[in-house]
């Protein structure tokens, strides 16, 4: 004869305490569902990741992924800006020309985030500072200067 594992009765749903004219049944004071057995409130409890776990699946995500990190339209707004200020003659700018540029500068932009990682991981820290950066661009040779 085959092991059958045994549970305990599934008991009725419990209706609310207006509903029923009889008595309440180890609801307890406040009206709650207990646990037969224990005696103990049982609410469903929130699933929590452990620490780290999210940021590699979304590190995992964005490395196998070929899309455009930056919003399209907002780009195209500070390109536009960035021109108008510089030279008011150039106002028109090519659908090709304007994801070429936004391609570079996500490349900049990314190949800067991981050499500043470097700079923190060899100064034995774990938070990306600004001063990173300022070593990343002086080691790196891309001189990104605010100029």
């Amino acid at each position: 004869m085959a092991c059958q594992k045994h549970f305990p009765p599934r008991q009725s749903p419990r209706k609310h305490p207006s509903d029923s004219t009889t008595s309440q049944l180890d609801s307890g004071a406040t009206g709650g569902s207990t646990d037969p057995v224990l005696g103990t409130d049982r609410k469903k409890r929130q699933y929590h990741w452990r620490r780290g776990t999210v940021t590699l699946q979304q590190i995992k995500k964005y490395q196998w992924s070929c899309e455009l990190l930056i919003p399209h339209a907002p780009f195209i707004r500070c390109v536009r800006e960035i021109t108008n200020f510089y030279s008011k003659e150039v106002s028109r700018w090519t659908a090709e020309v304007l994801m070429a540029l936004q391609e570079a500068a996500e490349d900049c932009l990314v190949h800067l985030f991981e050499d500043g990682n470097l700079c923190t991981i060899h100064a034995k820290r774990a938070t990306l500072m600004q001063k990173d950066f300022e070593l990343a661009r002086c080691i790196g040779g891309r001189h990104l200067s605010e100029t």
